[in-house]
């Protein structure tokens, strides 16, 4: 599966708040992104200025627009919005005008290019300043703009005088719809996935300004205890319930103080670096996608599908690859379920295939409570929980014990210790999968195989 990367997309559209962040009588409208650039450009530069000036400043405002929407800055902060219209605080933007002809041109052009510097990935945010001077306290001088662009100067190299040589413009960047970035539901001890990945980042880099949140091990993509304990130390200095649960508020509160230690609303911002910003996976499944996500994904739809006869029964949770089966089971869950029919599994389906199995598993009928132990629980098993999904764990790694001897051996206490740790790092190997510690679907589903024959 290719390398992904959390890199800005230029919105479809952008909801701007017409007025002060805490105005409650400001209205909020949601415009396409280019007219909202279009409005921009057209209430705070003037038509018959040199073309590259004009080029200078759309890419300066793009920028600093993206800047606040790929950051989430006023949603972080509750807000349901993504930028204001009033320049104390952002841009000018006036509801309804009418904008110029030229400038309309020169946007259509240009607005899904922006400014980053290098190394970084966030849009810069760039500061720019009107006034008849041709320097600015910070940033771009829109006036100074003016009279580099008569000196000949590209918009690059006007770019270049105000914010620095280490910047670059990308180019045509792709259009997408502006999705916040909670998954849209609770994340927690045995969670996993790139949210996790992004999540430790982000409590890691807070550590370095609070370092009573202990450090995350950033290898892997499980919700450990470990997280778990980070959570709470951050919950607590920032007067949240202390439960290790990742919902809605922690989520945007971690983002809200992660982007203030970092500076990313400033010129000079700390800045997000590819590293930074590289997943573990990418960002939707589809088909001929292959690897263990692809495994989860099979287990999660056969369990469902077997109970629920209005769903095709297709497939083996041990197929790795996103195959035309993967994509009919999929597609008909989507269509069951209310969702757009894809065939793709990104955020949404995959948010709606974990409720619907938590629910099967928990009102199991009658007549498969024989059978109840052999389902997965839904969360990652890893060092240190504990639960009745670890004791059942332990009686199947028991039954190995017993009859093959291949393992390290077990303690049944429902409490994920070393030992248990061992036992399930040699299963791995021998069942070629990855040797992590960590039981997830498919290590689960194996093992108990595995016991059956043991």
């Amino acid at each position: 599966m290719a390398q992904n990367y959390i890199k800005p997309t230029i919105p479809t559209n952008i909801v701007v708040h017409l007025g002060a962040p805490d105005d409650p009588n400001a209205k909020n409208i949601s415009v396409p992104f280019s007219e909202y650039i279009k409005n921009v450009a057209s209430s705070e530069i003037y038509p018959n200025w040199p073309t590259d000036a004009i080029k200078a400043n759309v890419l300066a405002e793009v920028s600093f627009a993206l800047n606040r929407v790929y950051n989430e800055w006023y949603r972080s902060r509750g807000y349901d919005f993504d930028i204001t219209s009033l320049p104390e605080y952002d841009q000018t933007f006036i509801e309804d005008r009418e904008f110029y002809e030229n400038i309309v041109q020169i946007v259509d052009d240009i607005f899904n290019n922006y400014i980053v510097r290098d190394g970084q990935v966030q849009p810069l945010f760039a500061q720019y300043c009107s006034g008849k001077d041709d320097t600015c306290d910070k940033g771009l001088s829109q006036w100074g703009s003016v009279t580099l662009a008569n000196q000949g100067k590209s918009p690059l190299e006007i770019l270049n005088y105000y914010y620095g040589d280490n910047i670059e413009i990308v180019y045509n960047a792709p259009l997408a719809d502006n999705v916040m970035s909670y998954p849209g539901f609770p994340f927690q001890l045995g969670s996993a996935g790139n949210m996790v990945i992004i999540l430790k980042r982000e409590l890691n880099r807070i550590r370095k300004n609070y370092p009573a949140i202990p450090e995350n091990d950033e290898s892997n993509d499980i919700f450990t205890v470990e997280t778990e304990n980070s959570v709470k130390a951050f919950q607590n200095i920032f007067n949240l319930e202390p439960n290790g649960i990742v919902d809605k508020g922690t989520w945007y509160q971690i983002k809200y103080i992660y982007n203030s230690v970092k500076k990313i609303s400033d010129l000079n911002s700390e800045g997000i670096s590819l590293e930074e910003a590289e997943l573990l996976y990418e960002n939707e499944l589809n088909y001929l996608d292959q690897g263990i996500y692809i495994r989860l994904l099979h287990y999660l739809l056969r369990t469902i599908s077997y109970f629920d006869s209005e769903l095709p029964f297709l497939g083996m949770p041990g197929n790795m690859k996103y195959d035309e089966n993967t994509v009919i089971m999929v597609e008909a869950f989507q269509r069951k379920y209310g969702l757009p029919v894809t065939g793709v599994v990104n955020n949404v389906t995959w948010a709606k295939l974990t409720e619907v199995y938590n629910n099967v598993i928990n009102s199991i009928p009658d007549e498969y409570l024989n059978y109840e132990d052999e389902f997965f629980s839904g969360r990652q098993l890893s060092n240190g929980i504990s639960g009745d999904d670890v004791r059942r764990l332990q009686k199947f790694l028991l039954q190995i014990c017993k009859n093959k001897k291949n393992i390290p051996g077990v303690r049944v206490t429902g409490i994920f210790d070393d030992l248990t740790e061992q036992s399930v790092r040699v299963l791995q190997e021998i069942l070629n999968l990855p040797v992590n510690g960590v039981v997830g679907a498919a290590t689960w589903y194996d093992i108990i195989q595995y016991s059956k024959n043991a």
